[in-house]
């Protein structure tokens, strides 16, 4: 994928060209918060993407209205997507952030289409749309009011905070349509976290949201990831986050184990070697095979974190089920949109 797929008019953008061409707004802002930070504004073509069909996710189509993310994990899969447009997958991806200014309207447009037939839509799964720069740009409440209009399904996995912003929308979607909200909470660690979460809110204030999530009466699970190896997954840690996850309402805990896609792997094993050092063989061992840890390793961490859940009382809570609107009939099927990375 190149630069000039994701603007409105690609020729705009020319053939070589990647910023500075009518197509893509270049901004900076001079406020704490957005320091250091570049926003490249884009009128995005489409904002609805097909995930591979080899992905172990059980949903087909995403919206990411964000490329690139303020909260600048060391570990984050999403740094290679960065590569796609010639940016900087380290750095540059925490601090070149692409802003598809024009996605509530496309998206609300898209659901409209007759092609589109209503499938399920997750967002945060390749950067978080509750990232810093939401507080800026507003998109998410346009993106889910557009949901909310067609009772279309959707989860959301996020980090931040932000998302407390739009909980009367959230909750106004939950009553005609399936809605799943995530947390991420790998670890409440706090050293860990400063070091390798740098720009996320800390693991308390992500579980005060789901708490307030769980409060307002929306069901909120907790993503548990990543439990990184060696750093964050002794069994008196595990159980620390797990007994923090359940005293916050959460109506489940998932477990993931950090994995180590090209792109992040080099960026976390630097990361690695400068704070931790020692621990830099021992992962190339660990992850020799790719990408991922061994199965004997994530089924040891899964299971333990299941029993701990059982333990402190954490399970699915039952919400009813959602009012839907019927699907349009006879609907065209969808064409195929660009790829993308997923979670898993």
């Amino acid at each position: 994928m190149r630069w000039d797929n994701l603007v409105e008019n690609p020729r705009a953008a020319g053939d070589t060209a990647l910023f500075g061409t009518s197509a893509v707004t270049t901004r900076t802002f001079d406020t704490p918060e957005f320091r250091g930070i570049t926003f490249h504004e884009i009128r995005a073509r489409s904002i609805l993407n097909r995930v591979p069909g080899a992905s172990r996710m059980p949903f087909e189509w995403t919206v990411n209205p964000y490329r690139g993310c303020t909260h600048a994990c060391v570990y984050c899969f999403a740094r290679k997507t960065h590569s796609y447009l010639d940016l900087d997958t380290g750095l540059g991806f925490d601090s070149q952030i692409v802003v598809k200014i024009n996605a509530p309207e496309l998206l609300r447009r898209q659901l409209a289409s007759r092609r589109w037939q209503g499938a399920h839509v997750a967002m945060g799964t390749n950067v978080d749309c509750y990232q810093r720069a939401e507080g800026r740009y507003r998109l998410m409440p346009g993106i889910i009011a557009a949901l909310r209009d067609h009772a279309n399904p959707f989860s959301i996995l996020t980090k931040g905070t932000l998302i407390l912003r739009d909980l009367e929308l959230l909750r106004q979607a939950s009553e005609v349509t399936e809605v799943g909200i995530s947390v991420s909470v790998g670890f409440t660690d706090r050293e860990l976290w400063r070091t390798v979460e740098p720009g996320t809110p800390s693991p308390e204030r992500r579980l005060d949201v789901v708490r307030t999530l769980t409060d307002n009466g929306i069901g909120c699970g907790v993503l548990m990831a990543p439990v990184i190896p060696f750093l964050g997954d002794h069994p008196d840690q595990l159980r620390a986050t797990v007994r923090a996850i359940a005293a916050s309402g959460a109506t489940s805990v998932t477990p993931l184990v950090l994995h180590l896609r090209p792109g992040a792997r080099e960026w976390f094993m630097a990361w690695l070697g400068e704070h931790h050092p020692h621990l830099v063989r021992r992962y190339e061992r660990l992850y020799a095979e790719g990408a991922y840890a061994p199965k004997w390793y994530q089924r040891r961490i899964t299971r333990h974190v299941h029993e701990l859940a059982a333990e402190f009382g954490i399970g699915p809570a039952d919400r009813g089920m959602p009012r839907r609107i019927p699907m349009r009939q006879e609907a065209e099927p969808m064409e195929p949109e660009p790829t993308q990375l997923t979670l898993l």
